[in-house]
């Protein structure tokens, strides 16, 4: 099927559907990207087109692209307009990648149900009742829904494999520093990761292969040096000991793990990460206080409107937060701690990493709930208590869909030690 055709299906479908989903805050004009895909379709046929060349890509909306929305899906940049291309899209356009919209979010990425979004909550498509998760909760939406091939989202402890769980999609949070993050506006700043999200490993891989790399403009930006690769020979299969809440969904994950075991005749092994209890409490001191940082440039002069009068309430508790924990009688004390802590964690998963090739476990410990379900501060922070140990340790992780319960997707976490990004999708591959 030529771009151009693709293009028009993936609109159509956008005009009849979305407005019950609510995947995207802004779709690009008809003429413009329809006059894109006429010059895609013809790089094509004369065989000089680029790796992406007839892919339809949607952009999670904190990350720029030039002359269209970036508003963190916040009431604070609502009127605001890119004037650059971030890292990532600057290589997607040179790959003939064609960007369709932007994607709706919780406001800030502060959330991981998708509802904290000003411009309302993201449904699920796969049941319009249940959360998508988030914070790129439209990035994965959108890829679910069939409105794009693929999309890029940003994950700080959670925030792309949280919903691609929950929508049945695949997503792969790169190892920190892997992949620019130049363009994005973060969450934290030693936690955040632009990443791929598709309806499979093939596509996730190859949008992987084209944002992957060092950038000079990104100054966490690093490749990975003389690192051993690996092969899917001998392959030794770490399954983490944790107790979660939703026995039915560690039940599926042992059978699948089971089965794959079997059919590739490889070992496995039982993992216990020491201090990953630590995980949640460790997180948030990081994140209040760094995202309190970061938001001090939205004060209605330079940036948007001034965020504490305009925000939604998550993105004002966590401003709060972070504004107490730097406060100068506790001298940064909290802070400190939990970076000795991130640490800790870290040097546990590399320990691991020595007697595995990787380590699988749920995205999420529990099933979707209703969007507008009352739940608690604490319940919705421990969402992500399987998905912030990656993010603390700075290696790469990737959600696989591995079946439903109760008509509620279920993904499968396969992590991997740093810079083994294309690795840990060569084991998903294996499970796909």
């Amino acid at each position: 099927m030529n771009t151009e055709k693709k293009l028009k299906e993936f609109l159509e479908k956008i005009n009849k559907e979305d407005k019950k989903i609510n995947s995207f805050l802004f779709v690009c004009p008809e003429k413009e990207l329809l006059s894109e895909a006429k010059k895609v379709d013809l790089k094509i046929k004369s065989g000089k087109a680029g790796k992406l060349a007839g892919k339809i890509i949607s952009i999670k909306s904190n990350i720029n692209v030039l002359g269209l929305p970036v508003s963190c899906a916040s009431k604070v940049l609502e009127n605001y307009t890119a004037t650059y291309d971030a890292d990532v899209i600057k290589k997607i356009k040179e790959e003939d990648g064609i960007i369709i919209g932007m994607t709706n979010m919780d406001e800030f990425a502060c959330g991981g149900s998708g509802e904290t979004s000003a411009f309302g909550p993201t449904h699920n498509p796969k049941n319009f009742d249940l959360i998508t998760g988030g914070s790129s909760s439209g990035s994965c939406a959108s890829v679910a829904a069939g409105f794009c091939d693929m999309s890029l989202g940003s994950d700080t402890g959670g925030s792309i494999r949280n919903p691609a769980s929950h929508c049945g999609v695949v997503g792969l949070k790169p190892t920190y520093g892997s992949v620019s993050r130049n363009g994005l506006i973060d969450l934290s700043m030693s936690l955040d990761q632009i990443g791929p999200i598709a309806n499979n490993i093939e596509d996730c891989k190859l949008l992987l292969e084209v944002v992957y790399g060092k950038s000079e403009n990104d100054s966490i930006s690093e490749e990975e040096e003389g690192s051993k690769k690996k092969n899917m020979k001998d392959l030794v299969v770490g399954v983490l000991d944790f107790e979660i809440e939703d026995k039915r969904i560690q039940k599926l994950i042992d059978k699948k793990v089971e089965e794959f075991v079997k059919r590739n005749k490889c070992k496995v092994k039982k993992v216990k990460i020491k201090h990953i209890d630590l995980a949640i409490e460790t997180y948030y001191p990081l994140v209040y206080v760094e995202f309190f940082s970061g938001t001090r440039k939205f004060d209605s002069r330079r940036y948007g409107k001034k965020i504490e009068e305009f925000c939604g309430p998550e993105v004002l508790r966590r401003i709060l937060g972070g504004s107490e924990v730097t406060k100068a009688e506790y001298g940064g004390r909290y802070y400190h701690k939990a970076l000795i802590a991130k640490e800790l964690i870290r040097k546990e998963f590399e320990k691991a990493f020595n007697d595995v090739d990787c380590i699988i476990c749920p995205v999420v410990p529990r099933l979707a709930h209703k969007i507008g379900e009352k739940i608690s501060v604490d319940s919705m922070y421990s969402y992500d208590a399987l998905t912030i140990p990656a993010n603390l340790a700075g290696i790469c992780s990737v959600s696989i869909p591995v079946g439903e319960i109760d008509k509620c997707p279920v993904g499968m976490q396969i992590m991997g030690n740093r810079f083994e990004d294309f690795f840990i999708l060569e084991i998903a591959k294996g499970f796909e």
